[in-house]
């Protein structure tokens, strides 16, 4: 392996020498903190785990930076699935699976974040498969196999990665290969029928010093679960599993030098719909007493989705203080789905949708490292489409209306072409206080083709297999273009008073760029340019009554990571104040063209209407309670995060012209409080002949109040709530064998995570009811599951 594949392990905060591969470090835990049960002696030993979260080698208590990290035997031990786990035992981090889907992910970080996935919104969380960035939200809920570890990086990360990450960023980091020929099973079965079965390999072709290493090695997972609950109008179960996946690379390294690796990936998710639950009862259709079934009548298109990508990364260490690394990439995926909004066999707001997107990126470091100056300039440039298409079908309303049927199609064509250059460094005033300086510009050129017309007939459009005919209205038919640009600040000084201090303070600007509402009724528009003409004879009217602005965030930061009492306490604590601008307000509101009362479709309102103020902390640790207390070897660990955060809006001007800040809006996916408890218990334990670690958890999570909306919905808007965890593991230390049964929320707590409301009334945010049947329905969080796992290494 490269100087780069390697990690560097610092012993009592002083700058040793020594090496060890990132796969066999166990790297948990929060800002600067290193947590994992089954390592507790090492741990107390004072190692400090280094992480690349500034892109280059540092550890995390001298990271003037928020920022989580947690290994893949971390990840295991306690039996974490996808991204979303990650949400409970990371602090001002809401990660979700979004409404009526399988894999799109809702990611938010200290109050910032995108709820809408359709085209045309940016994400405000930077999503990473080995440092290349997921465009769009669609099939970027991860499963978590073949991981080395994943990191979380709260707040604006811009001068660090290429494109936005104006919340904060979440780096996947896959299991790097190594000269060793292996293979690994990985066998998990549980409640709900599941049985998910993940294969790795590793296989060296060759390491002759002639030719270099080169090696290969692949993984494939099958993961399969039955549903949650069922449809009981087609059949087709809900909230279940059906997904194959697998991941190629193949790494050359022909010196100590330069390496090259190649990473291919697919997903192919064959999941059944998932539909919400109705929380409204209509004549003959009650509410169900299972929140996990539904009614939904909707199954076209065929659910499905398809996500695949490849990426190439040259390394070269041209010398001990430079080093030049290349990162290309390509990206498509494609999803179908039949969104049914009302969960009923009724035909009242009903939306077979198609997501097509696909990414091209190129980016380019230069390192440096020296005793004093280490940092990096890098470019970044970003090639991506999105196309967005789907129906609105509302028949039954439309014969309500007398019409012989009421659909609103939408066709959004979004391109995005992008580049940045970026740079940060660090340089070391004496050898305990330290300053950091960086910057990234940013150019965005966004274009989108925008088709939307309302049939007044039965039916799909012949998009979704419905016949050829002429549109009833046009209410949008433009193609607008628009160049944002922008240049991001950061400086930190950082000091040490000992090895076993470090305190920092930083500054971070963030920017998400601006784009065009992707359901605009473009025709709508008023005379915004004083010309007398309306949008429906005014393209420049159309353009601008679609098109928002960047939105932007100043934070400014306070930190103190420690490592107390021989390495036997571990803490980091972070205090944040940050002042978000321009806040990008994504809607969609019923529209009532006649004005009888009744709205006939909806549009896209996207605002900057808002200013916003959050401040809060997070404070994360790791304890050893006691060691040698039953048995020499054992020990008892206390691991903890509390997140605490105050979202404010400062302004935010409604469709009425009144600022509503203090009246009516609220910040969306971010509870105030969020907690994570662990006690773990570890042991030397021999079971089947062979010496292993034995080891016994539960861990509470706790979250407070959280809004599904910008506006309160006491239907829909989830209590505070904890979730009881449980588990027991063996690690053999010879055999290559793993046991593990885990337990998840034990006590079956319901809980929202997602919801549609097309039922509340709102004039300030231009809401207004759309269908006959009252639409509000819901999506909950996982019900009580318990799983065993075998996993066995040859």
């Amino acid at each position: 392996m490269t100087k780069a594949f390697k990690t560097k392990i610092l012993h009592s905060g002083r700058k040793a020498a020594l090496l060890a591969f990132c796969s066999t470090i166990s790297l948990t835990g929060g800002s600067g903190v290193a947590f994992a049960q089954s390592d507790a002696a090492t741990q107390a030993g004072g190692d400090v785990i280094i992480v690349s979260a500034r892109r280059r080698n540092e550890s995390l208590q001298d990271v003037p930076i928020a920022v989580s990290a947690f290994s893949a035997d971390q990840l295991d031990k306690l039996g974490a699935v996808d991204l979303t786990d990650i949400e409970a035992i990371t602090p001002n981090v809401t990660l979700e699976t979004s409404r009526s889907t399988n894999t799109t992910l809702t990611a938010f970080i200290r109050g910032v974040g995108q709820q809408d996935p359709v085209s045309g919104f940016e994400a405000g969380v930077g999503i990473y498969i080995d440092d290349v960035y997921l465009n769009r939200p669609q099939a970027a809920l991860l499963d978590i196999y073949d991981v080395e570890r994943i990191e979380v990086l709260r707040g604006p990360q811009g001068t660090l990665y290429g494109r936005n990450t104006i919340g904060g960023a979440i780096k996947y980091v896959t299991r790097r290969l190594d000269d060793e020929p292996s293979a690994k099973l990985r066998l998990t079965g549980g409640s709900y029928s599941q049985f998910d079965a993940i294969g790795t390999f590793n296989l060296p072709l060759s390491t002759d010093s002639a030719i270099g290493e080169l090696l290969l090695g692949g993984t494939v997972a099958y993961l399969r679960r039955n549903g949650f609950g069922d449809n009981l109008t087609n059949g087709l179960e809900n909230y279940n599993k059906d997904l194959l996946a697998g991941r190629l690379a193949l790494e050359w390294n022909p010196s100590s030098d330069i390496s090259f690796r190649v990473t291919g990936d697919w997903t192919d998710d064959n999941s059944d719909p998932k539909q919400g639950h109705r929380l409204l009862p209509i004549a003959g259709f009650p509410v169900l007493d299972n929140v996990f079934d539904t009614r939904a009548g909707l199954n076209t298109p065929e659910q499905g989705v398809v996500a695949k990508g490849i990426s190439g990364v040259t390394e070269w260490q041209v010398n001990d203080n430079f080093t030049l690394k290349n990162i290309i990439a390509y990206r498509e995926d494609r999803t179908e789905s039949p969104i049914d909004f009302d969960s009923l066999p009724l035909v009242d707001l009903d939306v077979p949708v198609i997501y097509e997107n696909s990414q091209f990126s190129e980016e380019f470091q230069i390192l440096y490292e020296s005793d004093r100056l280490n940092g990096l300039i890098g470019f970044y440039y970003l090639d991506a489409n999105a196309l967005n298409v789907f129906d609105v079908v509302l028949d039954d309303l439309g014969a309500f209306l007398s019409l012989p049927g009421l659909n609103a199609f939408t066709s959004s064509d979004v391109d995005t072409s992008t580049w940045s250059i970026f740079g940060d460094f660090t340089y070391g005033l004496s050898d305990n206080l330290s300053v950091s300086f960086g910057g990234r510009y940013t150019e965005d050129d966004r274009t989108m083709d925008l088709l939307r017309q309302r049939y007044f007939t039965a039916g799909f459009t012949p998009a979704f297999g419905g016949p050829d005919r002429p549109p009833s209205v046009v209410d949008a038919d433009i193609n607008a273009t628009a160049k944002f640009t922008d240049f991001s600040p950061r400086a930190s000084i950082s000091w040490e008073p000992s090895d076993e201090h470090t305190l920092y303070a930083s500054y971070s600007q963030g920017f998400k760029g601006g784009s065009f509402d992707p359901r605009c009724g473009a025709n709508a528009a008023p005379d915004l340019d004083g010309d007398g003409m309306t949008g429906a004879t005014d393209v420049d009217d159309q353009i601008a009554f679609c098109r928002f602005e960047p939105e932007n965030i100043n934070t400014y930061e306070i930190g103190w990571k420690n490592n107390l009492f021989d390495g036997r306490f571990r803490s980091s604590l972070a205090l944040f104040y940050s002042d978000y601008k321009d806040v990008q307000v994504p809607g969609s509101v019923g529209v009532d063209a006649d004005m009888d009362g009744i709205a006939e479709t909806f549009a896209g309102v996207t605002t900057n209407a808002a200013k916003a103020t959050l401040y809060g902390l997070e404070f994360e640790g790791l304890a050893t309670l006691a060691e040698d207390m039953i048995k020499p070897g054992d020990s008892l660990n206390y691991q903890f995060s509390l997140g605490y955060i105050k979202p404010e809006f400062d302004e935010f001007i409604g469709r009425t012209g009144a600022n509503i800040a203090d009246t009516i809006v609220v910040f969306q996916n971010t509870p105030k409080i969020t907690a994570f408890n662990q006690l773990t218990y570890t042991k030397p334990k021999a079971l089947f002949g062979h010496d292993g670690d034995f080891g016994i958890y539960t861990s509470a999570s706790y979250r407070s109040l959280t809004h599904q909306f910008s506006y309160r919905i006491p239907a829909l808007d989830q209590e505070q709530y904890a979730l009881l965890n449980a588990g027991v593991y063996w690690t053999s230390a010879d055999s290559g064998l793993k046991l593990s049964v885990h337990g998840t929320n034990l006590t079956d707590q319901q809980y929202i995570v997602a919801g549609y409301d097309f039922v509340t009334s709102v004039p300030e945010l231009g809401n207004n009811p759309l269908g006959l049947s009252g639409v509000q329905t819901a999506f909950f969080g996982d019900p009580r599951r318990v799983m065993g796992t075998v996993e066995v290494q040859f």
